[in-house]
């Protein structure tokens, strides 16, 4: 169980500038499409008017990933968590636009979304791509990527469930396979299995992107419980 008295955060909250279209959706959209923590426990069937597959994504960013999933796959629903203001200002105006009906949004911390709201055994998959990888040695405790995390993550799957992981770390992608290691509930998805390929095709992130230039290796590490 996570210490409820924890100063380590899931998140750093980093400032950005808003643009006006952004702090509009904030003020007109999040009542449509946001949700909190002060609503305590959330019962997707009444969110999305449906029981399908459901996935949360923690840390989205700016959200373009996450609506390209939406998009491609209206069968499934989406739970999203981002606490960066412009990020989540961002994709509130897209789904407008779009008029997607199978996303939500938390702009919390995952962990208390996590402990507050997700119903234990409720979610088909749950992905972190590209977390903050605090490369100094000093700063590892800080990474959300730690073992109560991911036996917390474990109570919210449903059997078969899935954590899909990626980073373009080296010395993370190492952490995380000792961090799994420890976890013998969790069997990891091979890249040589069918499985693997079919959930492997996400979209691409900023932050991929980016390490790509930089001439970092790709890791996506799938576990299935």
């Amino acid at each position: 169980m996570l210490n409820e008295k924890r100063t380590i955060r899931s998140f750093v909250k980093r400032q950005g500038r808003m643009t006006p279209a952004q702090e509009r959706a904030l003020k007109n959209l999040w009542p449509i499409y946001g949700l909190s923590i002060r609503q305590g426990p959330i019962n997707f069937k009444k969110i999305f008017n449906r029981e399908v597959k459901t996935i949360l994504e923690i840390g989205f960013g700016m959200g373009q990933s996450l609506i390209e999933m939406a998009v491609a796959e209206p069968e499934t629903d989406f739970i999203g968590i981002e606490v960066h203001e412009p990020g989540a200002g961002a994709i509130l105006n897209t789904i407008d636009i779009l008029k997607l009906n199978n996303i939500r949004l938390y702009q919390e911390d995952a962990i208390d979304v996590l402990v507050e709201c997700i119903p234990d055994k409720s979610l088909d998959i749950i992905q972190i791509f590209f977390p903050d990888p605090w490369p100094k040695k000093k700063h590892h405790k800080r990474r959300l990527i730690q073992i109560e995390f991911i036996h917390l993550l474990k109570t919210k799957l449903k059997l078969n469930g899935i954590i899909h992981l990626a980073t373009d770390w080296e010395n993370y992608a190492e952490h995380i396979e000792e961090i799994f290691s420890q976890i013998p509930e969790f069997k990891r998805i091979k890249e040589t299995d069918a499985e693997y390929r079919l959930i492997t095709k996400r979209p691409k992130t900023k932050f991929e992107e980016r390490g790509k230039k930089l001439g970092h290796t790709i890791w996506d590490f799938i576990y299935k419980l």
